[in-house]
């Protein structure tokens, strides 16, 4: 009887002292149940500034069934995440973060929950181990999810998930830069869950992700995958214009009625910063869509591959 063949990815960045611990827990839990299971580990180092693809080759050295692959530049957590979904065989696919904090131990219990039927499962953690900072980031992604890419309400979303391979199949046809993982997946499926698992303390370092950075993914999220924010734009101008038609009559009427009545500067200065300040906040949203369509016109590569170990197929 033929295994099934789980294929695990892991984005690498500033891991160089945490990741062979990731790997090896990774391998031990597999082993667990290995009369059942196969595996496939991609390791995709982002252009770590450390030492970190030392270490994955020495891993992919020593065990076959791990793969590294290098980047030229750093492109972000999401296109090291589609570099090595782009080789993934299994038909199971499990992401996981390199600094120790994924309950790895919960890897069967993702597997078990889409063998239940759903096409991908979140694990949920009930106490987020991270800074105030990173909550913060972490809420207002959760936040953008539900509203616009219609994720169910109900469910976790982080980098701790699994996924079938149809899904995976999907979203690896897409080619354009700015990748946003979860817009990817709710493009494909709604048919989702979470299982609860218990976040482990950062083995060691800080996130990765920077305010500018985190900015980024955010505006990734709003411009690539939805039109959304181009109708609230649009709203507000309605809503403003609405606004201002009243506020001129009432001042005509007012106006007709007293003539004594001093217009104020004050306020009216207030009024048309105002306006040209949502002006302004418009005109910079339909640029950043009309930014990327250029960038996208002009095949700007999601990720460029610098160097590859173990990888044996011609993507």
């Amino acid at each position: 009887m033929s295994r099934e063949l789980l294929s695990f990815v892991i984005p690498c960045y500033r891991s160089e002292k945490t990741i062979e611990a990731v790997v090896e827990e990774l391998k031990k839990e597999i082993s667990k149940r290995g009369d059942e299971y196969d595996y496939e580990i991609f390791l995709v180092n982002d252009h770590s500034p450390d030492n970190v693809w030392s270490v994955i080759c020495s891993l992919c050295k020593s065990d076959e069934k791990i793969h590294g692959i290098s980047f030229s530049r750093n492109f972000g957590q999401h296109s090291a995440l589609m570099a090595g979904y782009a080789h993934c065989k299994g038909s199971i696919i499990i992401t996981l973060d390199d600094d120790g904090q994924a309950p790895v131990e919960s890897i069967y219990a993702l597997v078990d929950k889409l063998h239940e039927g759903y096409d991908v499962v979140f694990g949920r953690y009930d106490e987020v181990k991270q800074n105030l900072f990173r909550r913060i980031g972490s809420r207002t992604n959760e936040f953008m999810c539900e509203w616009l890419l219609e994720k169910p309400e109900k469910v976790a979303t982080n980098s701790f998930y699994g996924m079938k391979d149809f899904v995976l199949k999907d979203m690896i046809r897409y080619n354009n830069p700015y990748p946003y993982i979860g817009g990817l997946i709710f493009r494909v499926t709604r048919n989702v869950a979470d299982v609860k698992v218990v976040q482990r303390e950062r083995a060691q370092g800080s996130s990765g992700y920077s305010l500018f950075k985190l900015i980024a993914l955010w505006m990734n999220g709003f411009t690539a995958f939805s039109v959304k924010p181009l109708r609230i734009a649009s709203w507000i101008g309605i809503i403003s214009s609405m606004i201002g038609f009243i506020m001129t009559i009432a001042t005509v009427v007012r106006k007709l009625l007293n003539p004594a009545v001093q217009l104020g500067y004050s306020s009216l200065m207030a009024v048309m910063l105002f306006i040209g300040g949502l002006i302004m906040l418009m005109l910079g949203l339909i640029g950043e869509y009309i930014g990327r369509i250029y960038i996208c016109l002009n095949n700007s590569p999601q990720y460029v591959v610098k160097e590859c170990i173990n990888i044996h197929d011609d993507k």
